[in-house]
Protein backbone atom coordinates (compact mmCIF):
# COMPACT_ATOMS: atom_id res chain seq x y z
CA UNK A 1 0.00 0.00 0.00
CA UNK A 2 1.45 3.33 -1.08
CA UNK A 3 -1.32 5.77 -0.06
CA UNK A 4 -3.60 6.62 2.86
CA UNK A 5 -7.01 8.02 2.00
CA UNK A 6 -8.79 7.11 5.23
CA UNK A 7 -11.20 9.86 6.27
CA UNK A 8 -10.54 11.89 3.10
CA UNK A 9 -13.27 12.82 0.62
CA UNK A 10 -12.62 11.51 -2.91
CA UNK A 11 -14.55 12.45 -6.03
CA UNK A 12 -15.15 9.64 -8.54
CA UNK A 13 -16.41 10.82 -11.94
CA UNK A 14 -18.39 8.31 -14.00
CA UNK A 15 -20.57 5.40 -12.94
CA UNK A 16 -19.25 2.76 -15.36
CA UNK A 17 -17.00 -0.22 -14.61
CA UNK A 18 -14.01 1.94 -13.69
CA UNK A 19 -16.03 4.29 -11.50
CA UNK A 20 -17.81 1.51 -9.60
CA UNK A 21 -14.51 -0.31 -9.07
CA UNK A 22 -12.94 2.88 -7.71
CA UNK A 23 -15.86 3.40 -5.30
CA UNK A 24 -15.49 -0.12 -3.94
CA UNK A 25 -11.77 0.30 -3.32
CA UNK A 26 -12.19 3.73 -1.73
CA UNK A 27 -14.98 2.51 0.55
CA UNK A 28 -12.85 -0.40 1.73
CA UNK A 29 -9.93 1.87 2.64
CA UNK A 30 -12.17 4.23 4.62
CA UNK A 31 -12.47 7.18 2.24
CA UNK A 32 -15.63 9.23 1.92
CA UNK A 33 -16.83 9.01 -1.68
CA UNK A 34 -18.71 11.42 -3.89
CA UNK A 35 -19.75 9.85 -7.21
CA UNK A 36 -20.47 12.33 -9.99
CA UNK A 37 -22.36 11.16 -13.08
CA UNK A 38 -22.50 14.01 -15.59
CA UNK A 39 -24.80 12.14 -17.96
CA UNK A 40 -28.24 13.28 -16.82
CA UNK A 41 -29.92 10.38 -18.62
CA UNK A 42 -28.45 8.01 -16.03
CA UNK A 43 -30.78 7.60 -13.05
CA UNK A 44 -29.85 7.46 -9.39
CA UNK A 45 -31.54 4.05 -9.13
CA UNK A 46 -29.40 2.69 -11.97
CA UNK A 47 -26.23 3.80 -10.14
CA UNK A 48 -27.38 2.46 -6.77
CA UNK A 49 -28.10 -0.90 -8.37
CA UNK A 50 -24.40 -1.22 -9.33
CA UNK A 51 -23.16 -0.51 -5.79
CA UNK A 52 -23.08 -3.00 -2.95
CA UNK A 53 -24.62 -2.22 0.44
CA UNK A 54 -21.43 -0.86 1.99
CA UNK A 55 -20.81 1.42 -1.02
CA UNK A 56 -24.36 2.79 -0.96
CA UNK A 57 -24.08 3.80 2.70
CA UNK A 58 -20.82 5.71 2.22
CA UNK A 59 -21.29 7.22 -1.26
CA UNK A 60 -22.92 10.55 -2.08
CA UNK A 61 -24.33 10.46 -5.63
CA UNK A 62 -24.55 13.61 -7.75
CA UNK A 63 -26.07 13.60 -11.24
CA UNK A 64 -25.41 16.52 -13.56
CA UNK A 65 -23.17 19.34 -12.34
CA UNK A 66 -21.15 19.44 -9.11
CA UNK A 67 -21.22 22.58 -6.96
CA UNK A 68 -18.18 24.55 -5.89
CA UNK A 69 -19.17 23.93 -2.29
CA UNK A 70 -18.79 20.16 -2.72
CA UNK A 71 -15.51 20.58 -4.60
CA UNK A 72 -14.09 22.59 -1.69
CA UNK A 73 -14.01 19.41 0.43
CA UNK A 74 -12.49 17.09 -2.19
CA UNK A 75 -8.96 15.78 -1.52
CA UNK A 76 -8.57 13.67 -4.67
CA UNK A 77 -10.38 13.15 -7.99
CA UNK A 78 -10.56 9.84 -9.87
CA UNK A 79 -12.10 10.38 -13.34
CA UNK A 80 -13.22 7.45 -15.44
CA UNK A 81 -11.16 6.96 -18.64
CA UNK A 82 -13.98 8.40 -20.76
CA UNK A 83 -13.71 11.79 -19.00
CA UNK A 84 -11.32 14.13 -20.89
CA UNK A 85 -8.93 15.98 -18.60
CA UNK A 86 -9.74 19.21 -20.43
CA UNK A 87 -13.51 18.96 -19.87
CA UNK A 88 -15.15 21.92 -18.04
CA UNK A 89 -15.50 19.94 -14.80
CA UNK A 90 -11.89 18.75 -14.89
CA UNK A 91 -10.70 22.31 -15.56
CA UNK A 92 -12.58 23.48 -12.46
CA UNK A 93 -10.85 20.72 -10.47
CA UNK A 94 -7.43 21.69 -11.82
CA UNK A 95 -8.05 25.34 -10.92
CA UNK A 96 -8.52 24.22 -7.31
CA UNK A 97 -5.26 22.20 -7.46
CA UNK A 98 -7.08 19.03 -6.47
CA UNK A 99 -4.88 15.99 -7.28
CA UNK A 100 -6.13 13.81 -10.17
CA UNK A 101 -5.48 10.07 -10.36
CA UNK A 102 -6.70 7.70 -13.05
CA UNK A 103 -8.27 4.46 -11.86
CA UNK A 104 -5.06 2.54 -12.59
CA UNK A 105 -3.08 5.01 -10.47
CA UNK A 106 -5.56 4.65 -7.61
CA UNK A 107 -5.48 0.85 -7.88
CA UNK A 108 -1.69 0.70 -8.14
CA UNK A 109 -1.32 2.65 -4.91
CA UNK A 110 -3.23 -0.07 -3.04
CA UNK A 111 -2.06 -3.16 -4.92
CA UNK A 112 0.81 -5.58 -4.26
CA UNK A 113 2.93 -7.74 -6.54
CA UNK A 114 4.57 -7.20 -9.92
CA UNK A 115 2.92 -5.32 -12.76
CA UNK A 116 2.98 -6.08 -16.50
CA UNK A 117 1.49 -3.08 -18.32
CA UNK A 118 0.59 -3.42 -22.01
CA UNK A 119 -0.39 -0.48 -24.18
CA UNK A 120 -0.40 0.44 -27.87
CA UNK A 121 -2.94 1.50 -30.46
CA UNK A 122 -3.70 -2.06 -31.58
CA UNK A 123 -3.20 -5.60 -30.32
CA UNK A 124 -3.57 -4.80 -26.61
CA UNK A 125 -6.46 -7.14 -25.84
CA UNK A 126 -5.06 -10.18 -27.67
CA UNK A 127 -1.59 -9.68 -26.19
CA UNK A 128 -2.89 -9.02 -22.69
CA UNK A 129 -5.11 -12.11 -22.77
CA UNK A 130 -2.25 -14.27 -24.06
CA UNK A 131 0.23 -12.95 -21.49
CA UNK A 132 -2.39 -13.47 -18.79
CA UNK A 133 -2.84 -17.11 -19.84
CA UNK A 134 0.94 -17.66 -19.84
CA UNK A 135 1.26 -16.13 -16.36
CA UNK A 136 -1.62 -18.27 -15.04
CA UNK A 137 0.14 -21.39 -16.37
CA UNK A 138 3.21 -20.60 -14.23
CA UNK A 139 2.20 -18.40 -11.29
CA UNK A 140 -0.46 -19.06 -8.65
CA UNK A 141 -1.81 -15.53 -8.15
CA UNK A 142 -2.54 -13.69 -11.41
CA UNK A 143 -4.99 -10.86 -12.14
CA UNK A 144 -5.74 -9.67 -15.70
CA UNK A 145 -7.20 -6.18 -15.41
CA UNK A 146 -7.65 -2.76 -17.00
CA UNK A 147 -9.03 -1.80 -20.38
CA UNK A 148 -9.79 -5.47 -21.02
CA UNK A 149 -13.02 -5.06 -19.04
CA UNK A 150 -11.95 -5.90 -15.47
CA UNK A 151 -11.55 -3.11 -12.93
CA UNK A 152 -8.03 -2.94 -11.50
CA UNK A 153 -9.33 -0.95 -8.53
CA UNK A 154 -11.96 -3.52 -7.60
CA UNK A 155 -9.29 -6.24 -7.38
CA UNK A 156 -6.35 -4.29 -5.92
CA UNK A 157 -6.87 -5.21 -2.27
CA UNK A 158 -7.02 -8.95 -3.08
CA UNK A 159 -3.41 -8.94 -4.31
CA UNK A 160 -0.35 -10.19 -2.42
CA UNK A 161 3.40 -9.73 -2.77
CA UNK A 162 3.43 -12.87 -4.97
CA UNK A 163 0.75 -11.59 -7.35
CA UNK A 164 1.41 -10.95 -11.03
CA UNK A 165 -0.83 -8.22 -12.46
CA UNK A 166 -1.33 -8.15 -16.23
CA UNK A 167 -2.89 -4.86 -17.29
CA UNK A 168 -4.27 -3.71 -20.63
CA UNK A 169 -3.68 0.02 -20.32
CA UNK A 170 -5.21 2.64 -22.62
CA UNK A 171 -3.89 6.13 -23.37
CA UNK A 172 -6.88 7.55 -21.45
CA UNK A 173 -5.82 5.63 -18.35
CA UNK A 174 -2.24 6.87 -18.68
CA UNK A 175 -3.19 10.56 -18.67
CA UNK A 176 -3.12 10.84 -14.87
CA UNK A 177 -0.46 8.56 -13.38
CA UNK A 178 2.06 9.41 -10.69
CA UNK A 179 3.47 6.44 -8.73
CA UNK A 180 2.38 3.83 -11.29
CA UNK A 181 5.32 1.50 -11.96
CA UNK A 182 5.41 -1.58 -14.18
CA UNK A 183 8.16 -4.17 -13.80
CA UNK A 184 7.54 -5.09 -17.45
CA UNK A 185 5.84 -2.80 -19.95
CA UNK A 186 5.10 -2.95 -23.66
CA UNK A 187 4.14 -0.39 -26.30
CA UNK A 188 3.00 -2.59 -29.17
CA UNK A 189 2.60 0.22 -31.71
CA UNK A 190 1.48 3.85 -32.00
CA UNK A 191 -0.67 4.87 -34.97
CA UNK A 192 -3.27 7.66 -35.31
CA UNK A 193 -6.25 7.17 -32.98
CA UNK A 194 -8.30 9.12 -30.43
CA UNK A 195 -7.14 12.42 -31.94
CA UNK A 196 -10.48 13.95 -30.97
CA UNK A 197 -9.30 13.44 -27.38
CA UNK A 198 -5.51 13.90 -27.55
CA UNK A 199 -5.60 16.43 -30.44
CA UNK A 200 -2.09 15.70 -31.78
CA UNK A 201 -0.04 12.58 -32.46
CA UNK A 202 2.73 14.01 -30.28
CA UNK A 203 0.37 14.20 -27.31
CA UNK A 204 -1.11 10.77 -28.03
CA UNK A 205 2.33 9.15 -28.28
CA UNK A 206 3.41 10.87 -25.06
CA UNK A 207 0.46 9.32 -23.22
CA UNK A 208 1.51 5.86 -24.42
CA UNK A 209 5.07 6.51 -23.28
CA UNK A 210 3.75 7.17 -19.77
CA UNK A 211 3.52 3.41 -19.33
CA UNK A 212 7.28 3.48 -18.66
CA UNK A 213 6.96 6.22 -16.04
CA UNK A 214 9.06 5.33 -12.99
CA UNK A 215 10.76 2.41 -14.78
CA UNK A 216 14.54 2.02 -14.53
CA UNK A 217 17.11 -0.08 -16.37
CA UNK A 218 16.24 -2.88 -13.92
CA UNK A 219 12.82 -3.03 -15.61
CA UNK A 220 11.90 -4.12 -19.14
CA UNK A 221 10.02 -2.40 -21.95
CA UNK A 222 9.05 -4.40 -25.06
CA UNK A 223 8.88 -2.25 -28.20
CA UNK A 224 7.98 -2.68 -31.87
CA UNK A 225 11.02 -2.02 -34.05
CA UNK A 226 8.82 -1.65 -37.16
CA UNK A 227 6.82 1.29 -35.81
CA UNK A 228 8.41 4.72 -36.21
CA UNK A 229 7.07 6.08 -32.92
CA UNK A 230 8.16 3.16 -30.76
CA UNK A 231 11.53 2.85 -32.55
CA UNK A 232 12.18 6.54 -31.84
CA UNK A 233 11.09 6.14 -28.23
CA UNK A 234 13.51 3.25 -27.75
CA UNK A 235 16.39 5.73 -27.90
CA UNK A 236 15.18 7.52 -24.74
CA UNK A 237 13.25 4.77 -22.97
CA UNK A 238 14.18 4.70 -19.25
CA UNK A 239 14.02 0.89 -19.03
CA UNK A 240 15.87 -1.96 -20.75
CA UNK A 241 14.39 -2.37 -24.23
CA UNK A 242 13.53 -5.68 -25.90
CA UNK A 243 12.64 -5.27 -29.59
CA UNK A 244 10.41 -7.33 -31.86
CA UNK A 245 10.01 -7.08 -35.64
CA UNK A 246 8.28 -8.85 -38.52
CA UNK A 247 10.33 -7.10 -41.21
CA UNK A 248 13.87 -6.64 -39.86
CA UNK A 249 16.51 -9.14 -38.80
CA UNK A 250 17.63 -8.10 -35.31
CA UNK A 251 20.96 -8.87 -33.64
CA UNK A 252 19.11 -8.42 -30.33
CA UNK A 253 15.41 -9.17 -30.05
CA UNK A 254 12.65 -11.23 -31.66
CA UNK A 255 12.08 -11.25 -35.41
CA UNK A 256 10.31 -13.21 -38.13
CA UNK A 257 12.48 -15.18 -40.56
CA UNK A 258 10.17 -16.71 -43.16
CA UNK A 259 7.70 -18.66 -41.04
CA UNK A 260 10.02 -18.91 -38.02
CA UNK A 261 10.02 -16.66 -34.96
CA UNK A 262 13.68 -16.20 -34.05
CA UNK A 263 15.44 -14.66 -31.05
CA UNK A 264 18.57 -12.69 -31.88
CA UNK A 265 21.16 -12.84 -29.09
CA UNK A 266 24.47 -11.11 -29.72
CA UNK A 267 24.01 -11.63 -33.45
CA UNK A 268 23.26 -15.35 -32.98
CA UNK A 269 19.88 -16.61 -34.26
CA UNK A 270 17.93 -18.93 -31.95
CA UNK A 271 14.77 -20.45 -33.51
CA UNK A 272 11.76 -20.22 -31.16
CA UNK A 273 8.69 -21.51 -33.04
CA UNK A 274 7.07 -21.81 -36.46
CA UNK A 275 4.07 -19.52 -36.87
CA UNK A 276 2.08 -22.45 -38.31
CA UNK A 277 1.98 -23.74 -34.72
CA UNK A 278 -0.24 -20.75 -33.82
CA UNK A 279 -4.03 -20.75 -34.04
CA UNK A 280 -4.00 -16.99 -34.67
CA UNK A 281 -4.05 -15.50 -38.17
CA UNK A 282 -2.41 -12.39 -39.59
CA UNK A 283 0.97 -10.67 -39.26
CA UNK A 284 -0.43 -8.50 -36.47
CA UNK A 285 -0.86 -11.62 -34.35
CA UNK A 286 2.72 -12.70 -35.04
CA UNK A 287 3.72 -9.35 -33.52
CA UNK A 288 1.42 -9.95 -30.55
CA UNK A 289 2.93 -13.39 -29.95
CA UNK A 290 6.51 -12.10 -30.15
CA UNK A 291 5.68 -9.35 -27.65
CA UNK A 292 4.04 -11.90 -25.35
CA UNK A 293 7.11 -14.16 -25.49
CA UNK A 294 9.40 -11.22 -24.68
CA UNK A 295 7.30 -10.11 -21.70
CA UNK A 296 6.92 -13.64 -20.37
CA UNK A 297 10.67 -14.28 -20.55
CA UNK A 298 11.28 -11.01 -18.68
CA UNK A 299 8.94 -12.34 -15.97
CA UNK A 300 10.98 -15.53 -15.62
CA UNK A 301 8.57 -17.96 -17.28
CA UNK A 302 10.28 -20.97 -18.92
CA UNK A 303 10.08 -21.11 -22.72
CA UNK A 304 8.43 -24.55 -22.60
CA UNK A 305 5.50 -23.08 -20.65
CA UNK A 306 5.28 -20.03 -22.93
CA UNK A 307 5.14 -22.09 -26.13
CA UNK A 308 2.69 -24.60 -24.69
CA UNK A 309 0.18 -21.83 -23.99
CA UNK A 310 0.72 -20.13 -27.36
CA UNK A 311 0.05 -23.38 -29.26
CA UNK A 312 -3.39 -23.76 -27.66
CA UNK A 313 -4.37 -20.07 -27.56
CA UNK A 314 -7.42 -19.11 -29.63
CA UNK A 315 -8.27 -15.69 -31.10
CA UNK A 316 -9.76 -13.17 -28.71
CA UNK A 317 -13.45 -12.49 -29.29
CA UNK A 318 -14.07 -9.63 -31.79
CA UNK A 319 -10.45 -9.60 -33.09
CA UNK A 320 -10.26 -11.24 -36.54
CA UNK A 321 -12.47 -13.92 -35.01
CA UNK A 322 -13.71 -16.64 -37.37
CA UNK A 323 -17.45 -16.97 -36.74
CA UNK A 324 -18.78 -19.57 -39.19
CA UNK A 325 -19.00 -20.72 -42.79
CA UNK A 326 -22.47 -20.32 -44.24
CA UNK A 327 -23.23 -21.56 -47.77
CA UNK A 328 -19.55 -21.44 -48.70
CA UNK A 329 -18.97 -17.92 -47.30
CA UNK A 330 -16.60 -17.36 -44.34
CA UNK A 331 -17.67 -14.73 -41.80
CA UNK A 332 -15.12 -12.88 -39.62
CA UNK A 333 -15.85 -10.63 -36.66
CA UNK A 334 -13.21 -7.92 -36.28
CA UNK A 335 -15.40 -5.45 -34.40
CA UNK A 336 -12.36 -4.47 -32.32
CA UNK A 337 -10.90 -2.96 -35.48
CA UNK A 338 -11.94 0.45 -34.17
CA UNK A 339 -9.31 2.48 -36.04
CA UNK A 340 -7.81 2.31 -39.55
CA UNK A 341 -4.55 0.66 -38.51
CA UNK A 342 -6.34 -2.14 -36.64
CA UNK A 343 -8.69 -2.63 -39.58
CA UNK A 344 -5.72 -2.89 -41.96
CA UNK A 345 -4.64 -6.00 -40.03
CA UNK A 346 -8.09 -7.49 -40.56
CA UNK A 347 -7.82 -7.01 -44.33
CA UNK A 348 -4.30 -8.42 -44.42
CA UNK A 349 -5.52 -11.56 -42.65
CA UNK A 350 -8.03 -12.30 -45.44
CA UNK A 351 -6.99 -14.69 -48.22
CA UNK A 352 -10.07 -14.50 -50.48
CA UNK A 353 -12.41 -11.94 -52.10
CA UNK A 354 -13.88 -9.96 -49.20
CA UNK A 355 -17.02 -7.95 -48.58
CA UNK A 356 -16.08 -5.42 -45.92
CA UNK A 357 -18.38 -3.64 -43.45
CA UNK A 358 -16.90 -0.25 -42.49
CA UNK A 359 -17.87 2.98 -40.78
CA UNK A 360 -19.05 4.17 -37.39
CA UNK A 361 -18.26 6.89 -34.86
CA UNK A 362 -15.86 9.61 -36.03
CA UNK A 363 -12.73 9.81 -33.83
CA UNK A 364 -11.03 12.23 -36.21
CA UNK A 365 -9.00 9.58 -38.06
CA UNK A 366 -8.07 9.57 -41.74
CA UNK A 367 -8.77 6.49 -43.86
CA UNK A 368 -6.28 6.74 -46.75
CA UNK A 369 -3.89 4.00 -45.66
CA UNK A 370 -6.78 1.66 -44.81
CA UNK A 371 -8.25 2.02 -48.29
CA UNK A 372 -4.83 1.70 -49.92
CA UNK A 373 -4.62 -1.76 -48.31
CA UNK A 374 -7.81 -2.99 -49.99
CA UNK A 375 -5.74 -4.15 -52.97
CA UNK A 376 -7.50 -6.94 -54.84
CA UNK A 377 -9.00 -8.39 -51.63
CA UNK A 378 -11.92 -6.04 -50.95
CA UNK A 379 -14.54 -6.53 -53.67
CA UNK A 380 -17.29 -4.52 -51.99
CA UNK A 381 -17.38 -1.96 -49.16
CA UNK A 382 -20.63 -1.62 -47.20
CA UNK A 383 -20.64 1.67 -45.27
CA UNK A 384 -22.68 2.56 -42.18
CA UNK A 385 -22.68 5.12 -39.42
CA UNK A 386 -21.41 8.64 -38.88
CA UNK A 387 -18.28 8.31 -41.03
CA UNK A 388 -19.80 6.70 -44.12
CA UNK A 389 -19.66 9.82 -46.33
CA UNK A 390 -16.14 10.67 -45.15
CA UNK A 391 -14.93 7.15 -45.98
CA UNK A 392 -16.71 7.19 -49.36
CA UNK A 393 -14.97 10.43 -50.36
CA UNK A 394 -11.62 8.98 -49.35
CA UNK A 395 -12.34 5.76 -51.28
CA UNK A 396 -13.20 7.71 -54.45
CA UNK A 397 -9.97 9.69 -54.09
CA UNK A 398 -8.07 6.39 -54.19
CA UNK A 399 -10.07 5.02 -57.11
CA UNK A 400 -12.25 2.62 -55.14
CA UNK A 401 -15.88 3.14 -56.10
CA UNK A 402 -17.55 -0.19 -55.34
CA UNK A 403 -19.21 0.90 -52.11
CA UNK A 404 -22.79 1.21 -50.90
CA UNK A 405 -24.45 3.08 -48.01
CA UNK A 406 -26.79 1.30 -45.63
CA UNK A 407 -28.90 3.09 -43.04
CA UNK A 408 -28.89 0.39 -40.38
CA UNK A 409 -26.58 -2.35 -39.16
CA UNK A 410 -29.19 -5.02 -39.86
CA UNK A 411 -29.66 -3.73 -43.41
CA UNK A 412 -25.89 -3.87 -43.96
CA UNK A 413 -25.61 -7.46 -42.71
CA UNK A 414 -28.51 -8.60 -44.91
CA UNK A 415 -26.98 -6.90 -47.97
CA UNK A 416 -23.59 -8.57 -47.34
CA UNK A 417 -25.20 -12.00 -47.16
CA UNK A 418 -27.15 -11.43 -50.37
CA UNK A 419 -24.05 -10.10 -52.19
CA UNK A 420 -21.57 -12.80 -51.14
CA UNK A 421 -20.67 -15.67 -53.46
CA UNK A 422 -19.35 -19.06 -52.48
CA UNK A 423 -15.62 -18.70 -51.70
CA UNK A 424 -15.97 -15.09 -50.47
CA UNK A 425 -15.44 -13.73 -46.96
CA UNK A 426 -17.61 -11.21 -45.14
CA UNK A 427 -15.51 -9.16 -42.73
CA UNK A 428 -16.80 -6.80 -40.05
CA UNK A 429 -13.78 -4.55 -39.53
CA UNK A 430 -15.19 -1.01 -39.37
CA UNK A 431 -12.03 1.11 -38.81
CA UNK A 432 -14.21 3.19 -36.47
CA UNK A 433 -15.55 3.10 -32.94
CA UNK A 434 -19.09 1.88 -32.40
CA UNK A 435 -20.48 4.68 -30.23
CA UNK A 436 -22.76 6.23 -32.86
CA UNK A 437 -24.79 3.00 -33.11
CA UNK A 438 -23.78 0.78 -30.16
CA UNK A 439 -22.60 1.24 -26.55
CA UNK A 440 -19.32 -0.57 -27.35
CA UNK A 441 -17.53 -2.70 -29.94
CA UNK A 442 -18.46 -5.89 -28.05
CA UNK A 443 -22.18 -5.29 -28.62
CA UNK A 444 -21.51 -4.59 -32.31
CA UNK A 445 -19.53 -7.83 -32.64
CA UNK A 446 -22.08 -9.93 -30.76
CA UNK A 447 -24.88 -8.68 -33.02
CA UNK A 448 -22.81 -9.69 -36.04
CA UNK A 449 -22.22 -13.17 -34.63
CA UNK A 450 -25.86 -13.62 -33.70
CA UNK A 451 -26.88 -12.72 -37.25
CA UNK A 452 -24.34 -15.05 -38.86
CA UNK A 453 -25.17 -17.99 -36.60
CA UNK A 454 -28.85 -17.73 -37.59
CA UNK A 455 -28.04 -18.06 -41.28
CA UNK A 456 -28.78 -21.44 -42.91
CA UNK A 457 -25.66 -23.61 -42.93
Amino acid sequence: MKADLKGKKVLVIGSGLSGVGSVRLLTEVGAGVVMLEENTRVTRDAIIEKLNEQDRDSTEIIIGEISGEVLDDIALTVPSPAVPLDSPTMMRIKERNIPIWSEIELAYNFSKGRMIAITGTNGKTTTTTLVGDIMKAYYDSVYVVGNIGVSFAENALKMTDDTVIVGEISSFQLEAVDNFHASVSAILNVTPDHLNRHHTMKCYAAMKENVTQNQTKADTCVLNYDNEYTRDFGERCPSSVVWFSTSHRLDEGFYLDGEEIVLGIGGRAVPIMNIREMNLVGLCNVENVMAAIAMSMAMGVPMSTILSVIRTFKAVEHRIEFVATRQGVDYYNDSKGTNPDAAIQGIRAMNRPTILIGGGYDKGNEFDEWIENFGDKVKLLVLIGQTREKIAECAKKHGFTNYVFKDSYEEALKFCTESANKGDAVLLSPACASWDMFPNYETRGKKFKEYVNKLPS
